[in-house]
């Protein structure tokens, strides 16, 4: 079991900047790929970014260039720095661990975090 909790969601104007963190904790050692997903009112969960253990990164193009995913394994703790947002990006950011442990893939989610972009 892997546990996942995130933090630094919250209220900001257009064009400001949000940094959210998410740290894992349980059976780390079998993560490969930490990432962050978002859920806006009405829409599909889709992915914003992820990040593997190797530093590969794979971005939605909706927030390249304005969003970057970085970790530290060390502490299991995937970090989504969000620049340039937009009122678009407003949606419920969940953190995501990927695992493969005895020969079995599994999903991880934390609780959910709001981000709101709003004038």
């Amino acid at each position: 079991q892997v546990q996942l909790v995130e933090s630094g969601g919250g209220l900001v104007q257009p064009g400001g900047s949000l940094r959210l963190s998410c740290a894992a904790s349980g059976s780390s050692f079998s993560i490969y790929a930490m990432g962050w997903y978002r859920q806006a009112p009405g829409k599909q969960r889709e992915l914003v970014a992820v990040i593997t253990v190797s530093g590969s990164t794979n971005i939605a193009d909706s927030v390249k260039g304005r969003f970057t995913i970085s970790g530290d394994n060390a502490k299991n703790t995937v970090y989504l720095q969000m620049n340039s947002l937009k009122p678009e990006d407003t949606a419920v950011y969940y953190c995501n661990a990927k695992t493969f442990r005895l020969e079995k893939f599994d999903d991880y989610w934390g609780q959910g975090t709001q981000v709101s972009v709003s004038s």
